[in-house]
């Protein structure tokens, strides 16, 4: 006896490996929000070995350093990190003077000054301006890329809590100073002091140590234009404002 067989109604097939768009954006979703998770667990990884060991490079280094091999195949960056005790007290001062007169109370982030670079932006039609503190600029040169954007800027704000729940202002400033771009493939106060004035971190004057900061945010630019009478000026300023400020024990 043959049996019957069942008749599958029109597109039924189809019906079963379909899915709601809504499952779809729910699913989306989903493994979007874990992808992020696990994205700021690595970030927190990182910074957490990075408390008591020293980062030998940074994103922006790399970064950096293929932009200039693709023109200086054998290019080498200069970088030699020395501990906070070997950076002048000088430097210290100058260079909190020029990026963050309140590094050692905010604790990463300074909404004020973010609240008026989102106002600026909006101003001029583009991202211009972030109102960084030096946690926030260590957090980008760490991790994060130089392209403007809010997406960019919010990670940032988050790597920089993360930073501050970490570690102490002392060893923030210490990997600060030892990371930052002070040149064309220049980094760090080591490098930076060698490269402009034959010295070490440790032996910087007063007048060298405003001088290199008053090169950031745009060192390469500076770099070539040393004998800018804007970067001349703000030496000069820096100097003056230098002395007020308290550094890291």
């Amino acid at each position: 006896m043959k049996m019957a067989r069942r008749k599958s109604s029109p597109g039924g097939s189809k019906r079963k490996f379909s899915l709601n768009p809504l499952v779809w954006l729910w699913r989306i979703f989903f493994w979007g929000f874990c992808a992020v998770v696990l994205l700021q667990l690595w970030y927190l990884a990182q910074i957490a070995v990075w408390t008591h060991v020293n980062p030998s490079s940074t994103s922006f280094m790399q970064t950096r350093l293929a932009e200039i091999r693709k023109t200086e195949p054998g290019f080498q960056l200069k970088h030699e990190w020395v501990p906070y005790d070997k950076i002048s007290l000088n430097l210290k001062r100058a260079v909190i003077a020029a990026e963050d007169s309140g590094f050692m109370t905010h604790k990463g982030v300074e909404m004020e000054a973010i609240q008026l670079a989102i106002k600026r932006n909006e101003r001029r039609g583009r991202v211009t301006h972030g109102g960084s503190t030096i946690t926030q600029q260590l957090a980008k040169n760490l991790f994060l890329t130089s392209k403007r954007s809010y997406i960019r800027k919010a990670q940032e704000l988050v790597i920089a809590l993360m930073i501050e729940a970490l570690w102490d202002k002392r060893r923030i400033l210490e990997v600060y100073l030892n990371v930052v771009e002070w040149g064309n493939g220049v980094y760090g106060a080591q490098a930076g002091a060698k490269h402009h004035f034959g010295v070490s971190a440790a032996q910087l004057s007063s007048y060298q140590a405003a001088r290199m900061a008053g090169m950031l945010p745009a060192p390469r630019y500076f770099d070539k234009r040393r004998n800018s009478p804007f970067l001349a000026r703000k030496t000069g300023t820096l100097q003056k404002r230098m002395y007020q400020v308290t550094v890291p024990k």
